[in-house]
């Protein structure tokens, strides 16, 4: 079934069996953007094994630390046989649950722990209690606390002394990787053009669960149009829900964050101008929560003359479905409620093309471990790399950089990311010139433009000789290591 379709995540899997070589109780935190597929990981884990999961409410309009303890009750009694419990207090809860757990190996998930604990101040120190008195005097039991809202886990969990000593194995589960996107669409059945993964990605990223809302018997513009330019479309209220899930009645916050830099790249001071909030403590605590969720990335810029970070930094959208719904889908949400786009193509709406290559890039930063691997580049000879900009000031020009990788042996390479339907014409090269007539570099260091690209070059391109690599990233992902030049 589509549903159990699983891949990836060896290195995850491999450190949780590590855990059943233990001949004690072990604590495991698991956090991650919703839909991420922490769940999976866990069912995954626990195939053949005595398994029990208990989750908490999701945080809809009415639901208090009381409706948290009476679901909590409900599911012991519906899954342990526990009739009768009162669901007053977390510790006899907990107490109850301990007591009910067989002997001998054992997986227990608290799911979405954030929404079960968050509104009782007493949920955690009642739970750290259960576990000295007895969770921990388990020694074939692994204890797996699992949640979406990762600023939570971190601050409450993670960085807690109540926790401190106590916690076992943690993990940060990230995107999947476009090798393993691949894989996904491959045992989906979808056998559509590197192009036509390359758009779908686009819209999903590395999030296994839309991924595998795509239909394998469709083009990718006739998905996308299903999953979010439909009145009834799978992910046409996705944003509005996973906001209200993971930040309850502060999501407008949030929400304006995230609507102002859909237009780009901006440090803390142009944010909070430009939505009218002030330079405080708040706003960096969200903008560090939307870090910690998944949705947003920090950038960094460096000198290029001692390798050390700048004090200037920029934040960016780095979650591919953010950006495509507020780029893309929020602009023409009355359209969509009117079922505009029934008969239209996608890719004749203005701005498509530029909103994908936006996408594309993205996906390209987010997986630089491919590219750094096809270009020959060890992780120790990086001094730095990122998207790069350089600040105008008296004496320079400002420009930025796709993405740019300066290594220990003074090489600097300038990568250009296109997407495009046809192949990348002649205009790159000037494009790429401009961008390196500005950018100061230090006496002995040397530039090596390089071009990605999916959907081929003229040749033209090829034939100039004025980049160091034309890559197809497309090759990269399917395993192949075709080169242009």
């Amino acid at each position: 079934m589509q549903s159990q379709l699983f891949v990836g995540r060896e290195q995850e899997l491999e450190g949780l069996e590590a855990l059943l070589a233990k001949k004690s109780a072990s604590l495991v935190v698991i956090r991650g953007r919703r839909r991420i597929g922490k769940s999976r990981l866990v069912d995954k884990f626990a195939e053949g094994k005595s398994y029990l999961v208990l989750t908490g409410l999701p945080p809809e309009k009415g639901t208090t630390a009381q409706s948290q303890r009476e679901e909590f009750a409900r599911q012991l009694t519906e899954k342990l046989g526990l009739p009768g419990l009162k669901a007053d207090d977390w510790g006899d809860l907990f107490t109850m649950l301990a007591k009910s757990t067989p002997k001998g190996r054992f997986i227990l998930l608290l799911d979405e722990i954030t929404w079960m604990g968050s509104k009782d101040p007493a949920f955690l120190g009642k739970l750290k209690i259960a576990w000295d008195l007895y969770f921990s005097k388990m020694p074939n039991l692994i204890l797996i606390l699992c949640g979406s809202i990762s600023s939570w886990i971190e601050k409450n969990i993670l960085s807690s002394t109540g926790f401190y000593g106590r916690i076992s194995h943690k993990i940060h589960l990230q995107e999947l990787s476009l090798n393993e996107c691949n894989q996904l669409l491959g045992k989906m059945g979808f056998k559509g053009s590197i192009q036509e993964k390359f758009t779908l990605l686009s819209l999903t990223g590395g999030i296994p669960w839309y991924l595998e809302q795509i239909n394998p018997k469709l083009t990718a513009q006739e998905n996308i149009r299903r999953l979010c330019f439909t009145p009834n479309g799978l992910l046409v209220s996705e944003f509005d829900s996973i906001f209200y899930d993971l930040f309850g009645k502060r999501s407008d916050n949030y929400r304006k964050i995230v609507e102002f830099l859909a237009n780009g790249p901006a440090d803390h001071t142009t944010i909070s101008q430009n939505i009218h909030y002030g330079s405080s403590g708040q706003l960096s605590e969200y903008l560090e929560e939307l870090v910690l969720a998944g949705y947003l990335g920090l950038e960094h810029t460096w000198s290029l003359k001692t390798g050390r970070e700048s004090r200037h930094s920029r934040y960016r959208i780095r979650d591919n479905f953010l950006r495509f719904y507020l780029k893309y889908m929020a602009p023409n949400l009355n359209k969509i409620k009117r079922d505009a786009f029934k008969n239209s193509s996608l890719f004749s709406i203005s701005s498509w093309e530029g909103i994908i290559g936006l996408q594309f890039e993205n996906l390209v930063i987010n997986n630089r471990e491919l590219l750094l691997r096809e270009l020959g580049i060890r992780f120790e000879e990086v001094v730095y790399d990122n998207p790069f900009f350089q600040k105008k000031s008296t004496q320079r020009k400002g420009c930025q950089v796709d993405y740019l990788i300066q290594t220990r042996f003074g090489n600097l390479f300038v990568c250009e990311v296109k997407f495009s339907r046809n192949p990348i014409p002649p205009a790159v090269i000037q494009e790429m010139q401009n961008k390196l007539n500005v950018l100061h570099i230090e006496r002995g260091q040397a530039i090596l433009p390089v071009l990605i690209h999916v959907n081929g070059v003229t040749p033209e391109v090829e034939e100039s000789g004025f980049f160091a690599r034309i890559i197809d990233f497309g090759s990269l992902i399917q395993g192949t290591r075709d080169r242009l030049n």
